[in-house]
């Protein structure tokens, strides 16, 4: 009996969990809640979640993190191969680490209409750069948006909304 092979889609969804378990580190950590991972043939070779406030570093963003641990991993800077999965649409700041780094594949979950540049507020990777990887959009959405929506829930309440004993 042959085994199938899952879809793109399937696996997709299969490492942005994975992606979402680091999302979900970082929350609590007290970070925003992205989390990613880079995998090259089927396998996990680095993993990440936002650390800006526990490290008090602007770039400590989970792509970057992720990025910087894949390239220790295979002694390169060159990541060709590779799948880079986040669950937030990446700002300009990872765009660039990610055109950079040459992955083949940006997966990602929730848009970002702050700061999104794959295509929410600009598009860095339709633009003439000596890179392009192919970028995949909306995979579990809901619920990597979900994982920010309730973060940032939380941080809205104040301490005078939960009753004294």
């Amino acid at each position: 009996m042959q085994q199938s092979i899952p879809s793109y889609q399937q696996r997709d969804a299969h490492w942005m969990h994975q992606a979402l378990l680091e999302a979900k580190k970082a929350a609590a950590l007290g970070e925003i809640p992205v989390g990613a991972v880079i995998v090259r043939d089927e396998q996990v070779i680095a993993r990440a979640h936002n650390r800006r406030e526990l490290d008090q570093d602007a770039m400590a963003h989970a792509e970057v993190l992720c990025i910087q641990q894949a390239c220790r991993v295979l002694n390169s800077w060159r990541l060709s191969g590779c799948t880079l999965y986040v669950t937030l649409e990446p700002c300009p700041m990872c765009s660039g680490a990610i055109i950079n780094s040459r992955l083949d594949r940006v997966v990602y979950g929730a848009k970002d209409d702050k700061a999104g540049c794959a295509g929410s507020v600009a598009d860095l990777f339709v633009m003439p750069f000596n890179h392009t990887p192919v970028i995949r959009s909306g995979i579990l959405e809901e619920e990597c948006a979900a994982v920010l929506s309730e973060f940032f829930e939380t941080l809205r309440k104040k301490p005078e909304d939960f009753e004294q004993n």
